[in-house]
């Protein structure tokens, strides 16, 4: 379980349920990045990544003072639209 707070600046947010894991196109093992996508989420090479094409995601953009909870084993991507600053809260 993740909360994903916002202090400062904007954050544009994409989450992937873990049923869209073959999507993403993971690093295969031994690699340390298992949990990583190679898939470029805003500019995806869908001649490397065919399936991205179907997956389904939800997006927002964080605001200051906003919190989004991630729930276990979604796959998120983030990038900073302002200059920002997050804080995550993880527990079990």
């Amino acid at each position: 379980h993740n909360l994903l707070a916002q202090v400062v600046g904007r954050k544009y947010v994409v989450l992937f349920a873990p049923d869209q894991t073959e999507g993403l196109y993971p690093h295969e093992p031994p690699s340390l990045l298992t949990n990583t996508s190679q898939v470029d989420v805003e500019h995806p090479d869908l001649n490397r990544f065919p399936k991205f094409t179907s997956t389904h995601w939800t997006a927002c953009v964080l605001r200051p003072g906003e919190m989004l909870y991630i729930p276990p084993k979604h796959w998120h991507y983030i990038r900073s639209l302002d200059t920002s600053f997050s804080v995550s809260f993880w527990w079990a």
